[in-house]
C-alpha cells in the first residue's frame, strides 16, 4: 500500500475554446497569418532572424501550439519564452502589430462569435511573452484593445 494517496476522476472530454473551431481552420489561420507576418515590413525581419530555413518546421510547431491552445489538445510541449527572448529588438509595438495581423486573419476564417475568444487568447499569450521580456516587475502591461483603438482613431 502506497503512502501517497491519490484518486482517479472521470475522464474529461476537452472542449475547444469555441465549438466552431476545428483543426483545418487552425492550419489555415497559421498559414495565412505567417504569410502576412513574413510580408510585414518590420515583423518579417524580426521573424526571419535565423528562421529562413526553418519556416516549414516553425509552421508545424505553431499549428501544434494553436491546436493545444484553441482545441485543448495538449500536444504542444515547447517553451516559447526562451525563443522570443532571443529577439533582442522586439518592442511593444511589434506585439501590437502581431496581434493586429492575427485579429485580421482570425476575422477572415473564424465565425464572428469565435473571434473575440481567439483574440483574447492571443492577447494573453502576447502579454505573457511581453512580461517575460520586461525587466520591470512593476511595469503596467499593455492593454491591447486600447492600443488597437488608438491605432484606429490615430
Amino acid at each position: 500500500m502506497s503512502d501517497f494517496p491519490f484518486s482517479v476522476g472521470p475522464k474529461i472530454e476537452r472542449q475547444p475554446v469555441h465549438p466552431s473551431i476545428n483543426e483545418a481552420q487552425i492550419s489555415e489561420l497559421v498559414d495565412r497569418f505567417y504569410t502576412k507576418v513574413r510580408a510585414h515590413e518590420r515583423l518579417g525581419l524580426l521573424f526571419a532572424q535565423g528562421m529562413e530555413k526553418d519556416w516549414p518546421e516553425h509552421l508545424t510547431r505553431m499549428k501544434a501550439f494553436w491546436r493545444s491552445v484553441l482545441l485543448k489538445t495538449g500536444e504542444y510541449k515547447g517553451k516559447p519564452v526562451p525563443v522570443h527572448m532571443k529577439l533582442a529588438e522586439i518592442k511593444t509595438e511589434d506585439f501590437h502589430e502581431w496581434l493586429t495581423l492575427f485579429e485580421e486573419t482570425a476575422n477572415e476564417l473564424m465565425e464572428a462569435d469565435a473571434v473575440p475568444i481567439v483574440l483574447e487568447t492571443a492577447e494573453r499569450i502576447a502579454t505573457s511573452l511581453w512580461l517575460a521580456r520586461n525587466n520591470d516587475i512593476f511595469a503596467k502591461t499593455p492593454v491591447w484593445a486600447e492600443l488597437r483603438q488608438a491605432a484606429t482613431n490615430g
